[in-house]
């Protein structure tokens, strides 16, 4: 009896074909295709290659060698540069050639195993196999070092009884530890912060260093800065070339400038800030045809006056991209006579600036605006405090003196800027923010919720609004522009972020293009409720990351169409090169930008958002490596905390009171063996089903406090290990 034919597979549909090849971690070819959908006849075979040839042709897929991935997919291996890390620490790395439209994918960079490599840290260049995730994101797994390895380590260090001594690295990514052979110490004391140069040595696989700089103990309130300025590679020491510009500066003539000094002008600030680049001013508009409007002035240092294009100063500021700020220093992108000086809008003195006029009407829609290069002289320096407490009726002497001239009308202007703001539909994230105070003696005093007024909401309208106009004005005078940047989040964080939506009752609709007024309606439906924490944290993972670039794709969380960072040139390079072009472009005087600017705005703006990454992780590193100290002491104590992170080796957990963050790792759970459900974010026992998620409260227990890595380990309290059981999750809901 013969077989009946073979049945062929049904052909998939062209969206099959270009899922399963977004899935796939690699590129892949026709045959894997054939096979992954049970195609064997030469006529399927011939039907697939016609999908494959509309969707490139589409552009949908990229083809190379004869094998398919999605437009900007990386090779199998490829050679990456750190760049640096993200929130939770993990390394982040770029393709060293990068040919595909736009910005390349995120690279996730895995550390060697134990023994079969050194570490690496910012700046290395690694070879590496490349595995690309679900979202886009790739990860990679280092093969080899290319080129020279870092010279210098930063650690604390060990005395050894022969003489000899041991270098912990301060780097939570470096596990190893380094020899330091007799009478190569400097002299360094047991527990002192040091900085030493790597020796090609080995002796028994251990690298060797020596001593060649002594920072102090590691407990000093100073190597809390010292430490992250090191471990990221900050510019620290101004070049005696810069240092001689900044010094011989002096002040800007009036000649071909607008006199503003009559306008008072005032500086909002914190109470710790160290540089006054933007004041501001408004009045209601006398214009009758503007009934209920407002008429403002946000004046900024006038940097690009001072640094010009291609001198000392300027190499300098771009080389650092940014200041940096530490509880205890800022590291500045300008030196202390120009940032502290000459650009900054101390009271009673005269100042150069750039300075945007705006018209607003009732509801804050902008009317007009207008640049003008002039001089002013800030009327006072205020704080968000002082400024708050004028607006609640308790001014101080200095703000009751200006409170009906100055402080009324800017809050008028700011009531009109906010109705604005909501009726754009802005994203509104409640991410609470850590303040480090340090006490008299240098030390960690405490550690606090930061706090926020609607004089920091005055301020941050005004700065956008100005901000608007400078991208505005650039793009009308077709000039170049280094946009602030912030796309969409990607196709596949939102659909995991809709997953776990899902299990809260709550959706997010799909098929349409995401605006920052869905996810606000979202954060109101949970404001106030347990759920809360969790929400405003999925909803910011979702997020791209902001960056500098040349190509306008709008601000999404700013609901902009346009945007760019013009308002702090004292302490972003960005802001300068935004000054520049609208000094070139509206013909104000000297210090514009080169005409052949242009060609190198994107190299500039890859360089500008890596400083900044740099920063943001100095920044947090410091912070992370101060509360470690603040509660050192308190080993074994409990505290209420939440889960803020979920990965694969267990659980990072904030704690309620300082803000405190730190792992509890997988192996001190309870026994069972969990699962990693990325898409949901949480662990799950696979007998117990008994679950860790995103969000959710807990109560720990500070294990360990690492003062030279600034990383804390907690176990949950005894009260909370084992939580309710959970079902299995059900994809298909």
């Amino acid at each position: 009896m013969s077989k009946p034919p073979r049945r062929p597979a049904p052909l998939p549909s062209k969206q099959d074909v270009l899922d399963f090849i977004r899935a796939q971690p690699g590129r892949v070819g026709k045959r894997e295709l054939a096979r992954a959908f049970k195609l064997r006849g030469g006529g399927e075979r011939v039907d697939l290659k016609a999908i494959l040839r509309e969707l490139e042709k589409e552009g949908a897929v990229d083809r190379g060698r004869r094998r398919f991935a999605p437009p900007g997919a990386l090779p199998d291996a490829a050679l990456v540069e750190v760049t640096g890390t993200d929130a939770e620490g993990e390394l982040l790395a770029r393709p060293v050639s990068w040919e595909g439209e736009g910005r390349p994918p995120r690279i996730y960079l895995s550390p060697f195993r134990p023994g079969a490599g050194p570490a690496v840290g910012v700046g290395d260049r690694v070879l590496c196999k490349l595995r690309r995730l679900r979202d886009g994101d790739y990860e990679a797994r280092p093969i080899k070092v290319v080129g020279e390895p870092r010279a210098r380590v930063l650690g604390v260090y060990h005395a050894l009884p022969d003489g000899s001594g041991r270098i912990q690295p301060a780097s939570r990514r470096e596990k190893a530890e380094y020899l330091v052979p007799r009478g190569e110490g400097g002299g360094a004391d047991e527990g002192e912060l040091v900085l030493a140069d790597i020796l090609p040595d080995r002796l028994y696989g251990l690298r060797q260093a020596a001593v060649k700089e002594r920072l102090g103990p590691l407990n000093a309130p100073r190597s809390i800065s010292l430490v992250a300025i090191h471990a990221n590679d900050i510019p620290c020491d101004f070049p005696a070339e810069t240092l001689a510009q900044a010094a011989a500066c002096g002040p800007a003539p009036l000649l071909g400038r607008d006199d503003l000094r009559n306008v008072p002008l005032v500086t909002i600030d914190g109470e710790d800030a160290r540089d006054f680049d933007d004041a501001v001013w408004a009045e209601p508009d006398p214009d009758p045809a503007n009934p209920g409007g407002w008429h403002c002035l946000v004046a900024i240092a006038d940097v690009s006056w001072y640094v010009r294009p291609g001198d000392a100063l300027d190499r300098e500021a771009f080389k650092r991209g940014n200041s940096v700020y530490f509880p205890d220093r800022v590291v500045p992108m300008l030196p202390e006579a120009l940032s502290n000086g000459w650009c900054s809008l101390v009271p009673d003195e005269d100042r150069p600036c750039l300075a945007v006029e705006m018209w607003f009407d009732q509801n804050g829609h902008k009317r007009r605006h207008r640049f003008r290069r002039g001089l002013m002289r800030s009327a006072a320096r205020l704080t968000y405090t002082e400024v708050q407490a004028a607006r609640d009726g308790q001014p101080g002497a200095k703000a009751a003196a200006l409170l009906e001239t100055v402080i009324a009308p800017l809050y008028g202007a700011w009531d009109a800027l906010a109705r604005a703001r909501a009726a754009r539909g802005v994203l509104d994230l409640d991410l609470p923010e850590r303040k480090v105070l340090i006490g008299e003696d240098g030390g960690v005093s405490a550690v606090v919720a930061r706090e926020r007024f609607d004089s920091h909401r005055l301020i941050e309208d005004l700065m956008i609004a100005a901000n608007v106009c400078a991208a505005e004005t650039l793009e009308k005078a077709g000039s170049p522009c280094m946009y602030r940047v912030h796309d969409l989040p990607s196709v596949e964080k939102l659909e995991g972020l809709r997953e776990v939506l899902r299990g809260l009752d709550l959706s997010l609709a799909k098929g349409q293009r995401p605006t920052p007024g869905q996810f606000n309606r979202i954060l109101a439906a949970v404001a106030g409720t347990p759920n809360a924490p969790l929400v405003n944290e999925v909803i910011l993972r979702a997020q791209a990351q902001a960056a500098y670039s040349p190509e306008n794709i709008g601000h999404f969380g700013l609901a902009l169409a346009r945007y760019a960072h013009f308002t702090s040139p004292i302490r972003r390079y960005a802001d300068l090169l935004v000054h520049r072009g609208l000094v070139a472009a509206l013909g104000l005087g000297e210090g514009g930008l080169p005409a052949d600017a242009a060609a190198r705005y994107p190299e500039w703006g890859e360089h500008i958002s890596a400083t900044e990454r740099r920063a943001a992780t100095a920044e947090r590193e410091a912070v992370d490596r101060a509360v470690t100290l603040f509660l050192a002491d308190r080993v074994g104590a409990e505290f209420p905390a939440r889960i803020s992170g979920v990965t694969r080796f267990g659980l990072f957990v904030t704690l309620d009171d300082s803000g405190a963050d730190g792992l509890v790792p997988i192996g001190s759970l309870p026994d069972d063996y969990y699962l990693h459900d990325e898409a949901h974010h949480c662990l799950i026992g696979r007998h117990s089903r008994a679950s860790y998620q995103l969000g959710q409260t807990v109560q720990v227990t500070l294990r360990q406090a690492d003062i030279v890595t600034g990383s804390m380990v907690f176990s949950l309290g005894e009260d909370r290990r084992r939580p309710a059981r959970r079902p299995p999750f059900r994809r298909g809901r």
